[in-house]
């Protein structure tokens, strides 16, 4: 399978630009911009017809599984209270505030750390590790930039279309407080099966390492080749079999979700619910194993 890393294109033309050429696309239905993006991005020809590797499957089901659900677990805010109601409100990471514009946020009001971001995109967020340090200028910027910006016409991710946008504060949580990591583990569930994670560490840093793993903690005999992994398998979590059970019980009935989770001072919460992760272009090595994996979906009638 032929494949560039976005974030190569991304850093030659600079997201701005690429941004830029998705809406200049705007015009295109959903079918003809993933077919036209599926060639830019893997190189080949998108099979909607026969769909067999994941990424070709994760297009078919944008098109073709639209439930409202999928909205509200898309939203950062919403999604907050889907989790709550199937797993309980204990694996939420706790919310401080939400609102409508930057200018209602009242800073006097956070605490000395927290985490701000929108509810409708990827990437805006605001890590404040010391809210006396907190550039608020550079923060509106990012902020309400993300605010107009429709995820749905970048990506076409149906789920996306109709969310109400707002921007949303969490409580700051981190795995190693001195140097300010945090470590996801990120769970491949198809159809409420959990078959492979993931430990990714430094993604808010843009320098992440990756180790994919089964579920007995065995590295499996693929991976993606945007990240590098770490040089050993990293340290299970204490909470491992919670993690198991929870991405049951959220991705049933979903014929694909991925379920990410933070473990922190032995506290478990549950990070996002991704239904079409890196847009669903996914591309693993060796190449067989993206229809493998593909095998895994089982796309509904």
């Amino acid at each position: 399978m032929k494949s560039e890393s976005i974030h190569k294109y991304k850093r030659i033309l600079g997201r701005d630009l690429i941004e830029s050429f998705y809406k200049s696309l705007r015009f295109l239905s959903d079918e003809k911009y993933l077919r036209l993006m599926f060639r830019l991005r893997m190189g080949e020809k998108l099979n909607l017809k026969n769909p067999k590797t994941i990424s070709e499957k994760l297009q078919w089901l944008k098109l073709y599984d639209r439930k409202d659900i999928y909205t509200t677990m898309a939203d950062k805010y919403l999604a907050k209270k889907f989790i709550a109601e199937r797993v309980g409100s204990e694996y939420v990471i706790p919310l401080i505030g939400v609102w409508d514009k930057f200018d209602e946020i009242d800073f006097d009001a956070l605490p000395g750390k927290f985490v701000l971001k929108c509810n409708h995109d990827s990437g805006s967020v605001i890590i404040c590790e010391d809210k006396s340090k907190l550039n608020v200028n550079e923060a509106r910027k990012v902020l309400e930039k993300s605010l107009r910006t429709d995820y749905f016409i970048l990506k076409r991710e149906w789920q996306y279309k109709n969310i109400q946008r707002k921007i949303i504060c969490e409580q700051y949580i981190s795995d190693d407080e001195k140097n300010g990591v945090l470590t996801d583990y990120k769970f491949f569930c198809f159809s409420g099966i959990p078959k492979f994670l993931y430990v990714a560490t430094d993604s808010s840093n843009q320098n992440e390492h990756e180790t994919f793993l089964d579920l007995d903690w065995k590295k499996v005999p693929f991976r993606r080749k945007e990240y590098p992994e770490h040089s050993s398998v990293p340290k299970k979590p204490v909470n491992f079999d919670k993690m198991v059970q929870i991405a049951k019980q959220l991705s049933d009935g979903i014929p694909f979700l991925r379920v990410d989770f933070y473990e922190v001072g032995g506290k478990l919460f549950v990070g996002e619910l991704t239904l079409f992760p890196g847009a669903g272009y996914l591309v693993f090595n060796p190449d067989e194993y993206n229809s493998i994996i593909g095998d895994w979906i089982n796309l509904p009638r």
